[in-house]
């Protein structure tokens, strides 16, 4: 056992007890003989067999070995996706939530026989609350645009209790590309206002749109530019005099564990995505998690099931009348779950805090290497991400997407491009934490070399990549012209 498996058995005994094989945490499968008899309908049966290839294993370990150096990933090298985070995934993690009692129990068990893991979702539900300094929260969100969405749902059931029906949520023009949408989906309009000359939100512009149909503000921060809110008091007080609610979106929480919490800047409800703060794998390698942390006043709201202790048990309650309802089958991806409550317990109070400085610093490194070749956006000190501006190359006849595209044939992913909006031919680089020194120095000398490529030879860089397995597409032609084709038993 790894001295890390160790630390947290010491630390949560009860979950790794439970999690034990043979323990009440983890029921024996049923065997065959146990198995109650079924009979597959005739209509459902294949009449031929299937044709699947006869390979040797190690032709079949190659295939798929081969498939995987193809793609891009984090483990393979560096994926500076700002705003998405892309940050290694301590193998401990999985192997923790892969313990038999962790992946192998059934939703449908009654809590009596799961005690270990209604215990972990406990544990990380207090280590949550703790880092954003809110009141309550809820696990079941699957992403952090449904946490997103939970939340402007707990808005209107509060608003509607007051007996008001708010119609408009107000978010600033370097708002995540999901909050509009999730405003949409709750039934809300969508107010948006435009960014002050320093990128961060403009406080006149807000005052004047504030009126009794305003329900809410949704703004992240540290914002999309890569800047900490530093109006953020005012900005809430001025919501919360005009009888409005104040949602963050903690996309960005990696920034701010250990420095400053949600929380004690009055927000109301904020989403954690536990993929990009707290390590669960992210994009393909999913699933999601955005648990939603609320202050008080929304904490009746929040959905069921919620975890209480009855008779000395914890227990699933049901019975909350004013809740929205279930947001997501169960109680969440519990496999997530683990694996954040697992980092956060190695991390600890003082690793969670240096995450976000060494983050800090990683950004403000690739930012003050580029800015000699590449156009700060705002000549400021950024928080968890550098964003550039494209002009320069640009003007030598390159776009940020040939910038990007080049980027693939050096093997590093391109960061995020053309987002926010506001930002001309948008660079966003997010480094994380969790990269060296060494892998920032590469990073950078290879940005600097397209640069002088795009001085050199910008039409080579138009027709980027060329080592890659699949060459530059025509994505917008593939977007309005469609190729869908089924699949079905003929073509086997």
């Amino acid at each position: 056992m790894s001295r890390d498996v160790r630390s947290l058995q010491q630390e949560s005994p009860l979950v790794f007890e439970l999690s034990r094989p043979g323990r009440s945490g983890y029921q024996v499968p049923p065997t065959s003989d146990t198995l109650p008899e079924f009979e597959v309908p005739a209509n459902l049966k294949r009449h031929t067999a299937p044709r699947l290839p006869e390979v040797a294993e190690n032709t079949a370990v190659r295939h798929y070995v081969n498939l995987s150096t193809r793609n891009h990933h984090v483990d393979k090298d560096f994926y500076p996706l700002g705003s998405c985070t892309m940050k290694y995934n301590p193998k401990i993690n999985d192997e923790l939530a892969g313990l038999r009692g962790f992946s192998l129990i059934s939703p449908w068990q009654p809590a009596a026989d799961i005690q270990g893991a209604l215990q972990l979702l406990r544990d990380l539900s207090d280590a949550l609350l703790e880092v954003t300094g809110m009141d309550d929260i809820t696990l079941q969100p699957a992403a952090g645009a449904q946490g997103e969405f939970t939340a402007l749902l707990m808005f209107r059931a509060y608003h509607l209790k007051q007996g008001n029906a708010r119609k408009r949520i107000v978010i600033p023009d370097s708002a995540h590309g999901t909050n509009p949408a999730s405003i949409v989906l709750a039934g809300y309009g969508v107010t948006q206002l435009p960014s002050d000359s320093k990128g961060l939100m403009d406080i006149d512009a807000l005052k004047r749109t504030l009126d009794e149909d305003v329900a809410g503000l949704m703004i992240t921060n540290p914002n999309t530019i890569g800047l900490f809110e530093s109006n953020i008091a005012k900005i809430i007080d001025l919501v919360h005099e005009a009888g409005g609610l104040v949602y963050m979106d903690g996309a960005n929480l990696n920034a701010l564990m250990g420095i400053a919490r949600p929380g004690d800047m009055g927000f109301d409800a904020c989403h954690m995505n536990l993929h990009k703060t707290f390590s669960t794998p992210h994009g393909g390698g999913g699933p999601g998690s955005g648990p939603v942390a609320v202050s008080g006043k929304l904490a009746k709201y929040l959905p069921v099931p919620v975890i209480t202790r009855k008779n000395g048990l914890l227990d699933w309650e049901f019975d909350r009348p004013d809740s929205i309802g279930s947001v997501h089958t169960f109680y969440g991806n519990f496999g997530m779950h683990v694996r954040a409550l697992a980092y956060i317990k190695s991390m600890g109070g003082d690793g969670l805090a240096a995450i976000s400085e060494n983050a800090i610093i990683n950004a403000n490194y690739i930012r003050s290497k580029l800015s000699s070749a590449y156009q700060i956006f705002l000549h400021r000190p950024c928080m968890h991400e550098a964003v550039f501006s494209g002009n320069l190359q640009k003007a030598k006849g390159v776009r940020t997407t040939d910038i990007a595209k080049r980027l693939l044939d050096y093997g590093i992913h391109p960061p995020t491009v053309y987002f926010p909006l506001l930002v001309p031919e948008c660079l966003m680089i997010e480094p994380t934490e969790s990269e060296t020194r060494e892998t920032l120095d590469e990073f950078v000398d290879v940005m600097l070399k397209i640069d002088r490529e795009a001085s050199e030879n910008p039409e080579m860089l138009k027709h980027a990549p060329y080592t890659t397995p699949v060459r530059r597409l025509d994505e917008a032609g593939a977007a309005r012209n469609l190729n869908i084709r089924y699949f079905n038993d003929a073509d086997a």
